[in-house]
């Protein structure tokens, strides 16, 4: 898996744009998020950078070292520092309750691992700390016959439902959660129909 993202964040280009997700860069600006954040396979850095130019403390890893060098340029032309780390999630450790904000914009883990790093990750949102996520819902491999043509994994246990969210997140409080269909225009990779979970979540306790 490693490989694949080296190969795909290799190009000059930015496989997913320089802009950030707008489902993400809209709950930044509705609930005026600050403090700490905490971003998984953030790959080349869009969301990243957005967030430390809105002044956020931003910590992010992936396990591409191509991302980490051009979410590294990215930052540096819009001035502004990120923490950037290289790695598997679970040779990540955090503290529990550090992070003020966490962030999952398309991040797809694999089925045996997934609501296990959901749980670890509810541990380190802060008390009254903000999950957001966006990402590819179970039906995004029915918008196009050709599975090889659709966006995201094509594996479909690696995309989201309704109620895994609600399962795997039964510690957080609701704000947000639907399911609905999107045209993506990210970058060369995310271009075209999508079905979509859209998320937002409290830690109340």
């Amino acid at each position: 898996m490693k490989d694949f993202w080296e190969e795909r964040y290799k190009n000059k280009e930015f496989a997913y744009g320089v802009k950030p997700n707008q489902f993400f860069e809209n709950a930044l600006d509705k609930y005026n998020l600050k403090g700490t954040m905490l971003l998984p396979a953030e790959g080349e850095g869009r969301n990243a950078v957005f967030a430390a130019e809105k002044g956020v403390d931003v910590t992010c890893f992936d396990i591409s070292d191509e991302g980490k060098v051009k979410a590294l340029k990215l930052a540096e032309l819009n001035n502004v520092s990120i923490n950037y780390l290289i790695g598997e999630f679970s040779e990540m450790k955090f503290k529990d309750n550090s992070f003020d904000v966490i962030a999952l914009i398309y991040a797809h883990f694999s089925a045996d691992l997934k609501t296990q790093y959901h749980k670890i990750l509810t541990k380190y949102l802060k008390k009254e700390g903000v999950l957001i996520l966006e990402g590819f819902s179970k039906k995004q491999l029915s918008i196009n016959e050709d599975k090889n043509q659709s966006l995201g994994p094509k594996n479909i246990e690696m995309l989201y439902s309704l109620e895994e969210i609600k399962n795997d997140f039964s510690a957080l409080e609701i704000v947000v959660l639907k399911e609905e269909e999107i045209e993506l225009n990210e970058g060369i990779y995310h271009k075209g129909k999508a079905s979509v979970i859209r998320f937002i979540a409290k830690k109340i306790r």
